[in-house]
């Protein structure tokens, strides 16, 4: 923050300062104690920037140490959410498959119980029919009061 000028005029005020004491000169004149307090409020408005600048320094850091630590927080409550927006989503997405599941389930089943009942709509009357076609059934009977008299012939071809 500081160059080397500034630092050599501080350096050179508090050398006068130390000298202006040790000599005695602040006592002659009215020149001399102007020096002297000019170099003191030089001084004294050196350390106060210090002061401040350090104060100030310190300050910024634990606003910055309070920032890194509020964005992390920020960072980890963003994280628990995109984590439940996930965990409601695939919820979502499994209940939307199981529903698809049981719809295509039940179709299927449905599909499956009319072709059934066709299959044996189509047996039956292909037994029928295969029973009039194949095999020719040729029979005499007789009705008579006493008894019943039955000659069948079966004929396959």
């Amino acid at each position: 923050m500081t160059d080397k000028w500034t630092l050599r005029i501080k350096a050179m005020d508090t050398q006068n300062v130390s000298k202006a004491l040790a000599v005695g000169t602040y006592l002659r004149g009215n020149e001399p104690c102007l020096n002297l307090e000019k170099t003191a409020i030089k001084i004294q408005s050196w350390w106060r920037g210090n002061m401040v600048r350090r104060t100030l320094l310190h300050a910024a850091l634990r606003a910055w140490v309070i920032q890194c630590w509020w964005r992390s927080m920020q960072a980890k409550m963003l994280e628990q959410r995109r984590r439940l927006a996930l965990r409601l989503y695939t919820c979502q997405e499994w209940a939307v498959v199981k529903v698809q599941a049981q719809v295509r389930m039940w179709q299927a089943r449905r599909w499956f119980l009319q072709a059934r009942q066709a299959a044996c709509i189509i047996q039956s009357h292909w037994r029928w029919h295969a029973s009039q076609t194949r095999g020719l059934i040729r029979g005499h009977y007789e009705v008579r009061a006493s008894r019943l008299e039955l000659d069948i012939e079966i004929i396959m071809t």
